[in-house]
């Protein structure tokens, strides 16, 4: 049933194909209160865990010296190897769930982190990448989701509605239509800071049952990738940091194309 104060879009999407919805006839809400259950209901585990095996947050000592942060660092490290596998696994989810378009946090460093050897999931490679790949790929999947239904709430409204009427989003969507299930599981699968991809998907109102196998088969193989990597080369904490630096140097290019962009268009309007 759709939410009583839904506004209902009548238009259907350029090229839509059997996969893509007529019409928003999505209930926004049940999710939402469903991924708050989740999300409260893992919290609680993690604390549950970390109370029963006696985890401690290690204390950063004079903070002004960088000895003081490597032995920090070196403590974090100890800390974390020394849980368990359940609480490194659960706490890992949880991260990945709340890496969405809204908080766009790096999500391939934690990845790295849980697959070292030193955090001992199993202590063998393939099921290591199996458990790994497998619990990120559904955080990933319930975070794309939480996009999928605040995306659609926002088109609710005709405003927003109307970037459906311009020329190159029709462009786009028809693209995206003529493999609608492979190109988002692509690039669900490619580390792009921006998925703009899985935001035309929604916006094309296609189907939840799909939307969620493509983000999960595309996450699946992304992340069993960079854990095969770290596990088999015994990368370490080394993954861990070029994955950071990694996120960190596309995180700087998105803002400084971002501020290029902003600049030439107030030049472009100061000389018209």
């Amino acid at each position: 049933m759709p939410d009583p104060a839904s506004t209902q879009l009548q238009a259907d999407s350029p090229g839509a194909g059997p996969a893509l919805l007529p019409a928003d006839r999505i209930s926004v809400w049940p999710w939402f209160a469903f991924y708050a259950a989740f999300f409260l209901s893992c919290v609680t585990g993690l604390a549950m865990l970390g109370e029963a095996q006696g985890w401690s947050w290690p204390h950063l000592a004079g903070a002004g010296s960088w000895s003081a942060w490597k032995d920090w660092a070196h403590q974090l490290a100890q800390s974390f190897a020394q849980t368990s596998p359940a609480f490194k696994l659960l706490g890992f989810t949880v991260y990945l769930s709340l890496c969405c378009t809204v908080l766009p946090l790096p999500t391939g460093w934690i990845v790295a982190a849980v697959a070292t050897r030193e955090a001992a999931i199993t202590g063998e490679l393939g099921s290591t990448v199996a458990l790994v790949a497998l619990t990120g790929a559904i955080g990933s999947t319930i975070a794309n989701l939480n996009d999928y239904h605040l995306f659609t709430l926002l088109l609710r409204h005709r405003g927003i509605a109307r970037l459906r009427d311009m020329k190159n989003y029709q462009r786009a969507a028809r693209w995206f239509d003529r493999s609608p299930f492979f190109i988002l599981t692509l690039f669900s699968l490619l580390p792009i800071p921006v998925d703009v991809v899985r935001l035309l998907a929604i916006s094309c109102r296609y189907g939840r049952p799909p939307f969620a196998a493509a983000n999960l088969l595309g996450r699946f193989v992304r992340y069993a990738i960079i854990a095969f990597v770290t596990y088999y080369w015994n990368l370490g904490w080394v993954a861990v940091v070029a994955l950071l630096a990694f996120a960190a140097l596309m995180g700087v290019l998105r803002l400084g194309t971002h501020a290029v962009k902003k600049l030439t268009r107030g030049k472009a309007a100061g000389q018209a």
